[in-house]
């Protein structure tokens, strides 16, 4: 898919009616840095990138937000955006060449409820529906994994992280086994089986976290044995019982206190397991909670600044950090609690059966006390009925602890089962590779004189892929090359192998990787390569042959900004 169009209007009224071309595609920022006067930073060149970006589903707050400083707004552009109905209209389209090639046309504003638009060729879409049918139109795809902003993560490199990083272009917290389904998507290699195996571990941790509490509770052979002793008891305490002679009458009430007092057991250990559960939820949520950062903002930032001058190229303020760990534990928390009011609910409505079942049982005990039961008898029941509490409270605890065992064992087995229908595919895993890398190392060679590498690397819970480079670490500009070589190689090698891609590439900041490879990266590279790379750059920064009339798609100033707000 080539990108055709992006078009802003105000209602009925045309902002702006951005055509892109195969090839470079500048939009450009005709600010002069010689002038101290004029800034280029608020033209919204970086800002067009961001509107694709919301055209493929994110949620738009980097329109108006800094992306460094999360609590910082431009409010004259928020109010514009969600005090009208400004619609962001792209138009992606097979072939460019081919008035009849297929087109895919998606309609977003920034309202909310019935004024919000949020469509796919007309069609109306909820913001679940909305990614998993632009990617079976894009890619083919109906696979719960990858998911959609996974996968054109690389094609859209707008923010810091993606900026800085050829392959771990997601957010930092994002786990191994995800991004091995995104990196074997990236080689055509899609196996329906990684939302089971990421659901898997994430049960695997619960599992193990449970089996640690049943742990500091008591071993399984402490619980065996002392249901052994119990089972003797109980033995024991029926003999005594039964060898009072009682009437007839007497024993069929005393029959009937018995199973009151077994369903009492029974209903109370129920509570018991209840209870626990609640408890070990409970606790999780304290645990979960206790890991949220509380910190001296104002000092940390004090400190991110003094960094800032020493290392400039620092990716993420840790505001920013603490402030994405901490969503992500609430998550964590939201999901684990979630089981908490039907907990609550069951003890409820068994604490009242239990009641229900004391009373009457007091009211037999009485009877039966009337019929001249001796205390001896009364002692050995009431001892008796505490063995049988222990014993329910015991084969509970060992129930937990076989299923917890059982259940770790079961999730074990099927993990190898699908790490080992992964195994299989190493050897088309590593044809694929080779074939990138002919594409990888002959342009990287082309703007270093340098053959970059693509490798992989197995982890145990996971695929990884990786990077090598002859010279080690790389400056800020030679690692944008890297990236730009990367992300265009892997068009020419979709192409050959017939993996659905996006067909263009999106890069800010590109100025700072040096002249000579911009004009060999510009003018031969991407001519090269069936593609658009598509760049939001400042007119002065680049190199003085390029002509920039020549690729630019719009032309942006102080004063004719992205959305012609004074």
């Amino acid at each position: 898919m080539f990108l055709k169009k992006l078009t802003i209007n105000n209602g009925s009224t045309l902002i702006r009616d951005i055509r892109f071309h195969k090839g470079l595609n500048l939009i450009v920022d005709e600010t002069r840095t010689s002038d101290r006067r004029e800034s280029g930073n608020n033209v919204g060149k970086t800002t067009v990138l961001r509107l694709i970006d919301y055209c493929f589903g994110s949620d738009g707050t980097n329109i108006y937000k800094d992306t460094e400083f999360k609590g910082k707004s431009n409010t004259q552009i928020e109010q514009f955006l969600k005090n009208n109905n400004i619609v962001i209209s792209m138009t992606l389209k097979e072939e460019l060449e081919s008035a009849e090639s297929r087109e895919i046309i998606v309609r977003r504003n920034f309202l909310s409820r019935s004024d919000k638009i949020l469509e796919i060729n007309g069609e109306k879409q909820t913001i679940n529906e909305f990614p998993k049918k632009l990617k079976a139109l894009i890619f083919k795809s109906s696979h719960e994994k990858p998911k959609l902003r996974q996968i054109f993560a690389k094609n859209i490199r707008d923010e810091k992280n993606r900026i800085a990083n050829t392959l771990m272009v997601l957010s930092p917290y994002t786990t191994i086994e995800e991004y091995e389904s995104l990196f074997l998507f990236w080689l055509g290699i899609e196996v329906d089986v990684h939302a089971r195996k990421q659901q898997l571990l994430r049960e695997q941790i619960t599992e193990k976290n449970l089996l640690d509490r049943l742990k500091r509770e008591a071993s399984l052979s402490q619980i065996e044995q002392s249901l052994i002793v119990v089972y003797r008891t109980i033995d024991e305490l029926t003999e005594k019982k039964n060898s009072f002679d009682v009437n007839k009458n007497f024993e069929e009430e005393l029959d009937e206190l018995n199973q009151i007092k077994r369903q009492i057991n029974e209903r109370t250990t129920s509570v018991s397991n209840l209870e626990l559960r609640r408890e070990l939820i409970i606790e999780s949520k304290t645990e979960l909670e206790n890991e949220v950062s509380f910190v001296d903002r104002q000092r940390i930032r004090a400190l991110y600044k003094e960094a800032k001058l020493l290392i400039p190229e620092l990716q993420k303020s840790f505001e920013d950090t603490v402030m994405f760990h901490n969503q992500m534990i609430q998550k964590k928390v939201e999901y684990i609690t979630k089981e908490i009011p039907t907990l609550e609910s069951e003890l409820v409505a068994t604490k009242r059966k239990v009641s229900e079942l004391l009373a009457l049982e007091k009211k037999l005990a009485r009877k039966l006390k009337k019929s001249g039961v001796v205390e001896e008898l009364q002692r050995i029941i009431s001892d008796l009925n505490k063995v049988f509490e222990s014993k329910g409270t015991l084969e509970e605890q060992k129930r937990l602890w076989e299923l917890s065992v059982k259940r770790l064992a079961d999730n074990e087995i099927e993990l190898t089962k699908i790490n080992a229908g992964i195994d299989s595919k190493e050897d088309l895993i590593q044809e694929r590779i080779t074939d990138f890398n002919k594409y990888f190392s002959k342009m990287s060679s082309m703007l270093y004189g340098e053959h970059f590498v693509l490798s992989s690397d197995m982890h145990e819970r996971g695929y990884k892929l990786k990077i090598s480079s002859l010279s080690g670490n790389l400056g800020a500009g030679k690692k944008k090359g890297q990236i730009a070589a990367f992300d265009l190689a892997y068009i020419q090698f979709a192409d050959a192998q017939g993996i659905e891609c996006l067909h263009f590439v999106l890069q800010d900041q590109i100025e700072n990787v040096h002249d000579n490879q911009i004009n060999n990266l510009l003018t031969e590279i991407v001519a090269e390569v069936n593609c658009q790379y598509i760049l939001p750059v400042l007119r002065d920064k680049l190199p003085v042959d390029i002509d920039v009339d020549q690729y630019e798609v719009v032309s942006l100033s102080q004063s004719d900004k992205l959305f012609r707000l004074l």
